[in-house]
């Protein structure tokens, strides 16, 4: 079920990433094409995916989740180029090719990241892509800066960097992958949900836990993958986090124990689904699918 789910959001964001590229005046072509690389250069999309997955959950439309999907895609990707800098992670390789850096050059990867992470906001304001009503869009948009800020994800990754050569309890280490990976993994179901049309409190909160699961489960698979996987499947050098002695799930926990961590994640995830009728099986497949991927 998830691969053809997967294959259909692909392409239904995709489609709708596209129309976001088209430089306004020739000199900014080459803006516009690093910015198109960072973003279409493949990806799994899974943050698009939960997006319409807490959509169709609460009976909403998916075409009307467009707006949310891309911009919480385009939130992934702004910090996918910054993370891969010179300055951060030093990456020289992202998706199986060239990181922005290399594939242009340090400046133009900051002014794309720069361009990605305002894009975003601008698309949920935009009525075509975002048809919700302005309270509801208000809405998205607080939600999505909070996850995308100093307290969600801009945080985790100053936390992150400020870990290297550390050891982290478990405590910590949740606390810092809530920020850096849950932060905008919890956006992306509650950006969905709001985008159904009318949530009731009592579904926000529990996508909220379930998202909370989830956002750790993707994190834990990640660390296992960093060691288990191998560069060509990564698409990323495998090891870095090693490498570069980064406090991670298997460091801490042992291989096994951290595989195990990430089934009752997983299994968490899937009890805060109880109340949810088959319309929310997308978002079921999808708690599987994060800690069965291989890349």
């Amino acid at each position: 079920m998830i691969a053809a789910y997967q294959a259909l959001c692909q392409a239904r964001v995709n489609a709708a990433l596209e129309t976001l590229f088209k430089a306004p005046a020739p000199e900014l072509t080459r803006l516009y094409d690093a910015m198109r690389y960072s973003v279409t250069n493949g990806g799994k999309r899974v943050r698009p995916l939960l997006v319409y997955a807490a959509c169709e959950a609460l009976g909403g439309n998916a075409e009307h989740a467009n707006g949310a999907a891309c911009a919480v895609e385009l939130i992934h990707a702004y910090s996918l180029v910054h993370d891969d800098l010179p300055a951060m992670d030093d990456d020289d390789l992202r998706r199986g090719l060239p990181t922005t850096h290399k594939a242009f050059d340090e400046a133009c990867a900051i002014l794309a990241g720069d361009g990605l992470q305002t894009l975003a906001f601008s698309v949920l304001t935009d009525k075509q892509l975002t048809p919700q009503d302005a309270d509801t869009r208000l809405k998205m948009v607080a939600a999505l800066a909070h996850a995308a800020g100093p307290a969600g994800m801009v945080g985790g990754q100053a936390i992150d960097l400020g870990s290297v050569g550390l050891k982290l309890d478990q405590t910590a280490l949740a606390f810092m992958h809530r920020h850096k990976t849950g932060a905008l993994i919890e956006a992306s179901v509650r950006l969905g949900a709001l985008a159904s049309g009318n949530p009731t409190q009592v579904q926000l909160d529990s996508l909220q836990i379930y998202a909370r699961a989830v956002g750790l489960a993707f994190q834990v698979q990640d660390d296992i993958l960093d060691v288990e996987s191998d560069t060509a499947t990564l698409g990323k050098r495998q090891g870095a986090d090693i490498a570069r002695d980064k406090p991670t799930y298997p460091a801490l926990l042992g291989l096994e124990e951290a595989k195990h961590y990430a089934l009752e994640l997983r299994d968490q995830a899937l009890a805060a689904l109880r109340p949810f009728d088959d319309g929310a099986e997308p978002l079921r497949a999808l708690a599987r699918y994060i800690v069965e991927r291989r890349n």
